[in-house]
């Protein structure tokens, strides 16, 4: 296991291709593993309408390297509402301001045995956010839960808590770049393999972006457009 604050972090997360759908039907849906550093992703599978998310996660994980990495998904189904947080003490409190708002969180870990349906759990976690805009008085609260099968001598509280809000990046550097930047979800593309294969292609080109240094994406793809010659030279160099 690497030392704290060197970790190989993993977001694995869905997104449904909304413009692909066929006869009014429901859009590709595709879950995708993204490297928190470098913001790229590492590997891609469909999801079927006829199942879910759930057994395609192994599936994915199959395809990418995830020897000594963190990896962190939603817990789908998991009960862990139901736990008696009320008797378990505060591991960890933070407070922020930042993006126009005041944030404060409180998280609170306990130990996990069998009966949670889910392999290897060792720890489960309840995280409050409260939220207020700093033009107002009034906050607001969210509830979240995880569970990992890290230990307490592998991850304490504060970096458990810091693991979890890693995994907004996937929706910021990966979800809503396709979304806005490159106008996914009115996509027309429909037939066959062709949403897959657009999905790809828009993963290959944020990749390569990112990793030849590029932090915003929509800039980046002006910058390319100006001249011909500078995508082919950006791929090489990459």
């Amino acid at each position: 296991m690497p030392a704290p604050g060197a970790r190989r972090l993993i977001a694995v997360d869905g997104k449904t291709l909304r413009g692909s759908g066929l006869a009014g039907g429901p859009g590709r849906h595709l879950l995708a593993a993204l490297d928190h550093a470098h913001g790229a992703v590492l590997g891609r599978v469909d999801v079927e309408a006829k199942t879910n998310e759930i057994p395609m996660f192994a599936t994915l994980l199959d395809h990418v390297g995830v020897a000594g990495a963190v990896v962190t998904a939603d817990a789908m189904h998991a009960q862990l509402a139901k736990l008696p947080w009320r008797q378990v003490p505060v591991a960890h409190s933070a407070r922020e301001r930042g993006h126009g708002r005041a944030e404060r969180r409180t998280v609170k870990v306990t130990a996990v045995a069998a009966g949670l349906a889910f392999p290897h759990a060792a720890q489960a976690l309840r995280i409050i956010r409260r939220r207020r805009p700093l033009n107002s008085k009034k906050w607001s609260a969210e509830t979240i839960y995880a569970i990992t099968s890290l230990t307490a001598i592998q991850a304490r509280p504060a970096e458990l808590a810091a693991i979890i809000r890693g995994h907004r990046l996937i929706e910021d550097r990966l979800h809503w770049v396709r979304d806005v930047t490159y106008d996914e979800d009115r996509s027309q593309v429909r037939t066959a393999n062709g949403p897959r294969v657009m999905a790809s292609l828009r993963n290959l080109a944020i990749a390569i972006l990112r990793l030849t240094g590029q932090t915003s994406i929509a800039a980046a793809l002006r910058h390319h457009a100006r001249q011909p010659s500078r995508p082919l030279h950006t791929i090489m160099n990459c």
